[in-house]
């Protein structure tokens, strides 16, 4: 599992995408959201803007990212 650190209470889940260069661009992760190729703590999220807090995970192709806070 690999860590995205965010430096704020929150991410929404394009701008942790984008974060973490799971895509090249907001529209790409929208699209992939839409599709439903996207879990967030195990679930399909169809909500591009959903706020995601340390602790939270997000699945995209078969490979699992963990938010935490910066150090």
């Amino acid at each position: 599992m690999e860590t995205i650190t965010i430096n704020t209470d929150f991410i929404r889940l394009q701008d942790l995408m984008k974060l973490g260069n799971l895509v090249s661009s907001g529209g790409e992760a929208k699209q992939l959201i839409q599709d439903g190729q996207v879990l967030v703590n195990g679930e399909v999220c169809l909500q591009r803007g959903r706020k995601l807090r340390p602790g939270d995970t997000v699945t995209f192709q078969n490979q699992t990212y963990a938010t935490a806070y910066a150090t």
